[in-house]
């Protein structure tokens, strides 16, 4: 097994070997932008780390795992259109630098793009690969469409968050672990662990998400902190806020859902320190370790060769440990 790094710089080098059409230039530069903004690039890693674990050679699923990462900016590129978010990794969002029409035209193309890359996966795999790929794409819209539903709703509760954000983020990483092992022609039941590891690290990784847009650093976050604050997305913390708190927290936080004239910079502050107060940080840091567990125990029962256990165990304990 290789470093992660390693397989980061495989991944980095080949999306930089991909070339798009110069025109038309707003189709194409906004997909080569996005592309060149980097971020952790966890989906593509996975699954050349899957096949690698496997035996199988990494060329085989080099064009799969690219095309979840460019999957998975899609997707992003259009959530950002759909949150009204300004930054994306420390830089202007497309629908910023652009405008929102050719952000949206440019994430359909950028799904395209995703697709032809699945469907060159090895022949004897192909349509395994791109089962697993509709079926997690139309998983990940039907996550987005219920993360939209939640903003009207304060009735949500923590068990339909959760099945939120599986769908929504979590399911990814599990199709990024079965991807390679697909493409290694694993075992059913080793494919499965797999998958089941990295729906639990994506569980625990969005978690983390949650918390570090409420008390992560703009500067290493790469996004504006208090989005989630500021438009009453029920996170974890949020519908925990609405489940525990009463009398003056209560009164408080109905204020702060129900003022959209409230300052930026107040109702931030205001919302992270009622959270603070009712505990909501340190439910999370167990929520996240519950997951963590389950994704090592998941890790466990794949049965890999000891060093690739280690280097799966290693990344699943240092992503709940990051600042961005």
């Amino acid at each position: 097994m290789k470093s992660f790094n390693d397989y980061l710089e495989i991944v980095n080098q080949h999306i930089a070997a991909i070339r798009y059409p110069d025109q038309p230039s707003q189709l194409y530069e906004p997909i080569a932008y996005t592309m060149s903004l980097g971020g952790k690039r966890i989906r593509p890693v996975l699954t050349l780390m899957a096949c690698d674990a496997l035996g199988a050679p990494l060329e085989a699923a080099i064009a799969p795992a690219l095309g979840i990462e460019l999957f998975h900016n899609f997707t992003l590129l259009h959530d950002d259109v759909m949150d009204h978010a300004d930054l994306r990794r420390g830089q202007p969002t497309v629908h910023r630098r652009w405008n929102e029409s050719v952000a949206i035209l440019s994430g359909d193309a950028m799904l395209t793009l995703a697709t032809r890359h699945i469907a060159q996966a090895p022949a004897a795999c192909v349509q395994q690969a791109m089962t697993l790929f509709n079926q997690t794409a139309m998983e990940i819209y039907e996550g987005q469409q219920w993360d939209m539903d939640f903003e009207v709703r304060n009735d949500v509760q923590v068990t339909e968050y959760m099945e939120m954000i599986r769908l929504k983020t979590s399911v990814l990483l599990g199709c990024a672990c079965r991807m390679g092992a697909i493409v290694a022609q694993a075992e059913d039941k080793q494919s499965q662990a797999l998958y089941d590891m990295g729906v639990n690290m994506g569980l625990a990784f969005q978690l983390q998400d949650d918390m570090l847009d409420v008390w992560g650093d703009t500067a290493t976050f790469g996004k504006e902190t208090g989005g989630d604050i500021m438009n009453n997305k029920k996170t974890f913390l949020l519908i925990n806020a609405l489940n525990t708190a009463t009398g003056d927290d209560a009164l408080e936080l109905r204020h702060w859902l129900n003022d959209p004239y409230a300052p930026r910079h107040e109702k931030v502050a205001g919302v992270t320190a009622l959270y603070e107060r009712l505990g909501l940080r340190a439910l999370s840091d167990e929520a996240i370790a519950r997951h963590n567990q389950r994704a090592l125990d998941a890790l466990h029962e794949a049965h890999l060769r000891p060093e690739a256990t280690e280097a799966f165990a290693t990344l699943i304990t240092s992503l709940t440990g990051r600042k961005a």
